[in-house]
């Protein structure tokens, strides 16, 4: 990775100069992904607030994420300084960690307010739906398909001001400046051989060059047949969020992805009664099959057509960002929208706390006292240390343990913990509850608590870690493959602490 270090109040520019986490107080998690958490961070220089995305290098290769990260950087770099974007202050590696300081969206996602209003109002979605349009237009004009545009990516400042994020699925130089004609395409219902060919790019997209990136819910037909994406996928996804601003919840749905991308590519799409008959009409031309045909399809960037169409009828686009956004809810009006998009109390920056990512700053992120020493966190845990207990307790406890429903499934071992989790394959997949036992053999079980059947094993082995995300999150990574899990009652760190008890009881030596 030759991320190297800039240094600047501005975005990044050529003045080089070392940076690294000690420039920095490190507060509470506000994101996070597959390989990396972002932090609300102050710069001890300036006292100014940023948001540092902290990617930790040996994730960043487990996963194969190289080019992702590289992807990433430079979008940000092309985009900084343009409103509606983050700008990118600076980045910085240490032999852990690559570090990327960013614009802190003070107000939250897009997604977090639709969550809280339920639904826009239509002067509210045709407000935002200009915001993210001219937002679109500044990606293609740098040579920028962004290609997982959702409403968790889009951010809000501190004037709930759209700032599109995650660039990291984007495609940078090679964007053709057309939607691509072809033949494959056609607004009619998919026969049964596209589902066999669907089916098979899913279940070998991990090996295919140009394979599936996205969200379900949001991704256009062309990436998700593997087909060469262009500047109309982004299209595609705008034409999602128009519709999920309107009505509360995205237009293809499903319980898994496979049924999802179904819908999507036999254009299983509907419209409520009361649906805005203008915002229905824009959407209808831009959730089409063939990229060819959606509306701007043609156009250059500016998208006239798009701009000119009666649902932006009475927009400025040039003073988009002068003016407060409108109240996301016709229903409350004369209510501010802070009343409805309530911002939590600022963040106060523990006195105690040292720069840098750091024991005493991971502790305050935590909740736990600042003075909070390593070794402390596992002694004043309530995991039980078998490895004294004697034979004939041992087997005491496990006697009373066999009244326990989740005893049939332990081999008559010992549970060292055990808790619901929310488990999930990776970052595109839904997750599923399940039972996740510890027991003394070690063993890491997880279990169907609605079946009653055990679904499978985490390898116990000496190249097993724990890693801690934030206070419900936590990844456990094995050789060959890292699973996502997360505690909805938010005992992440003692999972940590009774998988560490029992690793370094058997391999400290």
């Amino acid at each position: 990775f030759n991320i190297k270090a800039t240094m600047s109040s501005e975005p990044v520019t050529n003045n080089r100069a070392k940076r690294s986490d000690r420039d920095f107080i490190f507060g509470k998690v506000i994101g996070e992904g597959s390989f990396s958490v972002v932090y609300l961070a102050k710069d001890i220089h300036t006292s100014k607030e940023c948001a540092i995305k902290v990617c930790e290098k040996q994730q960043i290769v487990r996963e194969k994420k190289q080019d992702y990260v590289k992807r990433e950087r430079e979008a940000l770099n092309r985009l900084s300084g343009i409103s509606g974007f983050l700008n990118l202050y600076c980045t910085f590696q240490d032999p852990r960690n690559l570090y990327f300081v960013m614009t802190y969206a003070r107000k939250g996602t897009l997604l977090k307010l639709l969550e809280k209003s339920r639904t826009f109002d239509v002067d509210c979605a045709r407000f935002y739906s200009a915001e993210i349009l001219l937002a679109i237009e500044h990606m293609h004009t740098n040579n920028i398909i962004h290609r997982d545009l959702k409403p968790e990516n889009i951010l809000l400042d501190e004037n709930h001001h759209i700032l599109i994020a995650d660039f990291g699925s984007s495609r940078l130089d090679d964007v053709e400046p057309k939607c691509e004609s072809s033949d494959e395409y056609s607004d009619k219902d998919d026969t049964e051989s596209d589902s066999d060919e669907l089916k098979a790019h899913m279940k070998h997209s991990k090996r295919k060059r140009g394979s599936f990136v996205g969200t379900a819910q949001y991704v256009s037909p062309e990436i998700l047949k593997g087909r060469r994406s262009s500047k109309c996928s982004d299209l595609w996804s705008y034409g999602c969020i128009i519709y999920q601003m309107l009505t509360g919840f995205p237009p293809f749905r499903g319980p898994n992805d496979y049924l999802i991308f179904q819908k999507i590519t036999k254009l299983e799409l509907s419209f409520t009664s009361d649906f805005d008959y203008q915002a229905k009409d824009l959407v209808s031309k831009l959730l089409l099959l063939d990229p060819r045909k959606r509306i701007g399809a043609d156009d250059n960037s500016p998208y006239a057509s798009i701009r000119n169409h009666d649902f932006h009828r009475g927009i400025e686009f040039s003073a988009m960002r002068t003016g407060d956004p409108p109240v996301p809810n016709e229903n409350m009006k004369g209510t501010s929208i802070d009343e409805i998009s309530p911002t939590d109390e600022p963040f106060k920056f523990p006195d105690n706390v040292k720069p840098g990512l750091n024991v005493e700053s991971f502790a305050a992120m935590m909740g736990l006292s600042s003075d909070v020493k390593t070794e402390n966190v596992v002694s004043t845990s309530e995991i039980v240390d078998y490895s004294n207990m004697s034979k004939e307790e041992k087997l005491s406890r496990i006697e009373k343990q066999k009244s326990d429903i989740w005893h049939p499934f332990t081999n008559d071992e010992l549970i060292i913990k055990r808790g619901f989790v929310n488990k999930r394959k990776g970052a595109l997949y839904l997750p599923r509850r399940r039972m996740l036992l510890f027991t003394t053999g070690p063993h890491l079980i997880y279990i169907d608590p609605v079946q009653m059947v055990k679904k499978g094993e985490i390898p116990w082995s000496k190249d097993l870690k724990v890693e801690i995300k934030n206070f419900k999150t936590f990844h456990i990574h094995t050789p060959l493959r890292t699973y996502y899990l997360e505690d909805p009652e938010g005992y992440a760190l003692k999972w940590r602490q009774a998988i560490e008890v029992t690793y370094n009881n058997l391999y400290s030596k």
